[in-house]
């Protein structure tokens, strides 16, 4: 198989479940420019993310549990969430809820997307690998990301709400990106019994947030206000 192939497998995942949830937006797509650069600091983050998990793993071990919610989760998530909490949440564009999911769904693939390349390169991976990681990894992440630019809507249109919802929008992706790994790690060879339905769940909750957050658009009043109008 030609490098050209492998890089286009591992790659093209990430980039068509972005462009789905991009195109979820009902009411005022975000620019280009500045979602495509977050999914750059999605990738760029993939090398801090190495370091510190190195570092945490000569720290703690490599029992299954600490790796999955605190070496794993924990430091992806959070560094996740603290690019896009000071890049975009305040942003002028960031001005309805699903906003929140489209940033956060893009630092997060692209996050995906390059530990994917990495991943066929350094294991030689073969096409229906690729395409089983699709379903899992990076699927996975882009669930995660949903969960948190959700709750990050919901924290900048609901000032009541702001500092639960912005524990929500961490907490939420840390703890299913977790199990998520520890159900890989610890379930050798049944793994695919549990994978199978958390994946069903996590893609209707995702599902689910989606239209929550479209619902709640602000966009979505004034367009009806302008068809009455018209």
């Amino acid at each position: 198989m030609s490098v050209i192939s492998v890089l286009l497998a591992a790659i093209a995942p990430g980039v068509a479940l972005l462009a789905y949830f991009y195109l979820k937006d009902r009411y005022e797509t975000e620019p280009i420019h500045l979602v495509g650069k977050m999914f750059l600091f999605g990738i760029l983050l993939v090398f801090p993310v190495m370091v510190l998990q190195r570092a945490f793993v000569h720290g703690f071990g490599d029992d299954p549990f600490v790796f999955s919610f605190l070496i794993s989760s924990g430091v992806e998530e959070f560094l996740k969430w603290f690019l896009i909490y000071f890049l975009v949440f305040r942003h002028g564009k960031f001005d309805e809820p699903y906003d929140g999911i489209v940033y956060s769904v893009a630092v997060s693939l692209g996050f995906a997307t390059l530990e994917n390349v990495f991943y066929a390169f350094l294991n030689s991976a073969s096409i229906s690998t690729l395409l089983l990681r699709a379903f899992l990894p990076v699927s996975g992440h882009a669930m995660f990301g949903v969960m948190m630019g959700y709750h990050l809507g919901k924290a900048k249109f609901n000032p009541k709400q702001r500092n639960r919802q912005l524990i929500y929008s961490l907490i939420l992706p840390i703890f299913w990106h977790g199990v998520f790994d520890y159900v890989l790690l610890s379930a050798k060879t049944y793994w695919i019994w549990i994978m199978l339905p958390l994946m069903a769940f996590l893609w209707g909750r995702s599902l689910w947030n989606v239209n929550r957050a479209n619902a709640k658009s602000p966009l979505r009043v004034l367009r009806r206000d302008e068809q009455v109008e018209m």
